[in-house]
């Protein structure tokens, strides 16, 4: 809804038929071009017809937001089943990847575009009880950083976004958890009582939209916490100095790194 405020022409795929027609009613009532089409997107075949089906439609494909997500099985990790742990691996990485793969050709084609990875909490710290959604959601942010360096000399902008604690109905899984959530569970409750922990839709939304602009130019490879990060204020000047330090990456934090970064400032 929020590129469709902006203008754009969109494509939107899911599993499930009725809720992306719901969504392109919506746009259409704004005056939105959309095409709303069922992919599964760990399906190889679904993702390469999914990107035939807009460049036919439209002629180009500018950017791309890998939103497809699930939280897998929840609960410790030795009690988990292997094939609902491996889902969540295929749906949220795997998927990525495929997508990434398949519109990434045309744009190198192009020499520009931008592509929007949602990564998450597990992409920051540890989610007890969530290890398929953590280690997938983690992976999420180093493809991310992979790619943004392979497609850099073809201007194209590869990001991640951590979009905070929604209230979706991926909740519902949590509450239905029950104790097997752990401490996810009594955040999910409070949520839900009185919308207190949560963050709405619309900043992670705006975050997209000014990744998916011009204004983000230049800024790639960073995995950016939509309710933290102050990009809100992000110009040019400001993008300059995030790239050049390891801000919002997935680095880990030891000497030798800290010895870079403060080498760097003082060369400055």
């Amino acid at each position: 809804m929020a590129y469709a405020r902006e203008g754009a022409a969109q494509v939107i795929v899911s599993r499930t038929k009725s809720e992306i027609d719901a969504v392109a009613d919506k746009v259409r009532k704004l005056g939105g071009q959309i095409e709303a089409i069922v992919t599964d997107v760990t399906a190889e075949k679904d993702v390469d017809r999914l990107v035939s089906v807009a460049l036919n439609r439209f002629g180009r494909i500018d950017v791309l937001v890998n939103c497809a997500g699930i939280y897998g099985p929840i609960g410790p990790l030795w009690k988990m089943d292997p094939a609902q742990w491996i889902e969540a691996i295929n749906i949220n990485l795997v998927g990525t990847f495929l997508c990434c793969r398949a519109v990434v050709r045309h744009m190198i084609d192009r020499r520009t575009g931008k592509i929007i990875n949602l990564s998450g909490g597990g992409g920051t710290a540890p989610v007890p009880r969530f290890s398929a959604y953590a280690a997938s959601k983690a992976a999420v942010v180093r493809l991310t950083e992979n790619l943004a360096e392979e497609v850099r000399e073809y201007g194209i902008d590869v990001n991640s976004i951590a979009p905070g604690l929604i209230d979706t109905k991926l909740q519902d899984q949590v509450l239905a958890a029950g104790e097997n959530a752990g401490e996810l569970l009594d955040r999910i409750r409070q949520l839900r009582a009185d919308g207190k922990g949560g963050v709405s839709p619309q900043v992670p939304a705006a975050l997209a939209v000014f990744l998916a602009s011009s204004a983000s130019d230049g800024l790639t490879g960073r995995l950016i916490a939509a309710p933290h990060d102050g990009w809100e204020k992000w110009d040019t000047e400001q993008i300059e100095r995030v790239m050049a330090a390891p801000w919002f990456t997935l680095r880990r934090i030891d000497p030798f790194t800290l010895r870079a970064f403060v080498g760097k400032q003082l060369a400055k």
